[in-house]
């Protein structure tokens, strides 16, 4: 099949990003020992962290859009293929048992769907038709944050996606690791992190990669917080699902309380494993479902549960 003009025009933009651009810095890597390899990937790892820190203005205003939306009740739904969409996959994973959030609160769509989590399906971050279809088949409306991830900021799947959700009335953000790109011009909130040339040309799983999954566990994490999802710096919300995870509530427990180590284990077993239930009922010297109560009145936040006039409004 002949190449068109078209594709003549995609194939010279895509050789102008910096992500795909070789750096005669690390012409030579494949002649290096292993410890000076490690050493020079480190050492461009190392610039990452800056990069990010470059756009934290931009990220900043986009978590507090995506907080608003999600306090009224919206979901937040993270699009991406290749290695973006796994990044993001990940991160929604671990909402649920860190945050309590139900699963529908926080997931990724990725061109391929789950086939694609283990590995490449072929073609499939090229299909802007699946990536619009994608976000329709999802209902996302007017309440739900969409953010799109593509280090290219030029994935048709990527693209089509935010650009529907836009069309119909969602916030969206779009995270891209190049400047000036075409998801950032389709997206209400652009975060573009510029981490330059990577070790191996293009592969955009490194440095790339490395920039997404620090931007999503901001805007995830900052989200919850926002939302009351932590008291102090504890994960209050935490699903105790494992030995180790009781532990680390029973200590949690103790450290917001004073309580011992038997106290916060008797708490914790009354209250269901549930750690905000259990330290109301330390704190405030009453039973589980009184402090779910107080946890309901005050929305779920353990802060507004504890202050003095919560307890007096409730014993008034």
């Amino acid at each position: 099949m002949s190449e068109t003009s078209e594709d003549r025009d995609a194939h010279a933009a895509l050789a102008t990003l910096s992500t795909e651009r070789a750096d005669p810095r690390y012409a030579a890597i494949d002649r290096l020992g292993t410890l000076e390899l490690a050493r020079t990937m480190n050492e461009a790892d190392a610039t990452v962290p800056d990069a990010v820190a470059a756009v934290l203005p931009e990220l900043a205003d986009a978590i507090d859009a995506v907080v608003e939306r999600l306090a009224s009740g919206g979901r937040l739904r993270y699009v991406g293929a290749g290695t973006a969409g796994r990044v993001a996959v990940m991160d929604a994973a671990e909402c649920p048992p860190t945050f309590s959030t139900p699963p529908e609160l926080v997931a990724a769509i990725l061109a391929g769907g789950r086939a694609a989590e283990g590995g490449a399906v072929e073609g499939t971050e090229d299909d802007a038709e699946a990536g619009a279809a994608a976000i329709a088949a999802d209902g996302i409306g007017p309440a739900d944050v969409v953010v799109g991830l593509a280090a290219s900021g030029r994935t048709p799947f990527v693209v089509a996606a935010v650009r529907e959700a836009r069309r119909r009335g969602a916030l969206t953000v779009g995270l891209s690791c190049n400047a000036g790109t075409v998801l950032s011009a389709e997206a209400e909130h652009a975060i573009e992190v510029r981490v330059g040339t990577e070790v191996v040309a293009g592969s955009t799983r490194l440095k790339s990669g490395t920039a997404q999954k620090l931007v999503l566990n901001m805007i995830s994490t900052i989200t919850m917080v926002r939302l009351g999802k932590v008291y102090r710096n504890y994960m209050v919300d935490m699903r105790v699902l494992n030995s180790k995870l009781a532990d680390r509530a029973v200590r949690m427990i103790g450290e917001i309380t004073g309580a011992d180590r038997p106290a916060a284990q008797a708490a914790l077993a009354s209250a269901g494993n549930r750690i905000k239930t259990a330290v109301v009922m330390i704190e405030l010297g009453v039973d589980a479902a009184e402090a779910d109560r107080r946890l309901t009145e005050a929305d779920g936040r353990l802060a507004a549960a504890l202050t003095a006039d919560s307890v007096q409004r409730h014993s008034a």
